[in-house]
């Protein structure tokens, strides 16, 4: 996804960028995944008073759904369109399997149409995949991380974000005494209990989307849903307790 720059004909033209729709290979959507219309206020609250101005009109936003869990483990399908999502800063890919079932998926950048993916702990680790965390080497760039198994992908989702994932080792009392973390942009380590993640590389550029997706459930003894911290620099004192100092020894 390029960003497209204009001459400066006029003073407004000179910053002015936008995104190329170079990479959109299908303009209109798969209806079988639509879900209706999104919903808008027109600056209107719950009394139909108008709490923002300048809201209103603007074009039919169609809501479309989105695979999340990434759960068709070991069925490979065809990347068959990358399309435009109105409703998201991310692209679209539209992947046809080999059952029959069509579903969308985040595209990460370097997928392309015609490009094969796949679910599974057999997966490469390739853009567009999906793999458990314990089945990727440290270092891995990743995007679409669950935070509880089977609930679907609730973290880096937008376009041109990722996370590197990290695996200190310690004897602490899990199964194989590893604990998965994931290390955002600013440095900050966020342990991963019970999560799906994403898997390969794809370090994306402004305005791009992060890397290929994957599904990780990984049983550790921290919980990703408790793990929202602060920067290193400005961190909250933490409870006196093993498992805080697990977190800190990361």
């Amino acid at each position: 996804m390029a960003i497209k720059q204009f001459n400066p004909y006029t003073a407004s033209r000179r910053h002015m960028t936008v995104l190329s729709r170079e990479d959109i290979t299908k303009q209109k959507p798969e209806r079988s995944l639509l879900a209706g219309r999104k919903k808008r206020t027109g600056g209107r609250n719950n009394y139909g008073r108008r709490t923002m101005r300048f809201i209103g009109g603007g074009h039919v936003r169609l809501l479309r759904i989105v695979d999340f869990k990434r759960d068709k483990i070991g069925i490979p399908g065809r990347v068959a369109a990358i399309e435009y999502d109105p409703n998201r800063s991310a692209r679209l890919a539209l992947i046809f399997y080999v059952d029959g079932e069509k579903r969308y998926i985040i595209c990460p950048d370097q997928l392309h149409v015609g490009d094969t993916i796949m679910a599974g702990p057999e997966a490469d680790i390739r853009p567009g995949n999906a793999k458990k965390f314990k089945d990727m080497p440290d270092g891995t760039l990743v995007h679409n991380i669950e935070l509880e198994p089977g609930r679907g992908a609730k973290l880096v989702r937008s376009a041109g974000v990722s996370v590197r994932l990290n695996t200190a080792v310690r004897s602490l009392e899990t199964e194989d005494g590893r604990i998965t973390a994931v290390r955002t942009v600013s440095g900050e380590r966020i342990p991963a209990g019970p999560v799906k993640a994403s898997s390969p590389l794809c370090a994306c550029p402004a305005a791009s989307f992060a890397s290929s997706c994957s599904s990780a459930r990984r049983p550790s003894v921290l919980s990703a849903t408790a793990s929202t911290r602060t920067s290193r620099s400005a961190r909250p004192a933490r409870p006196a307790g093993w498992a805080a100092r697990a977190v800190s020894a990361l």
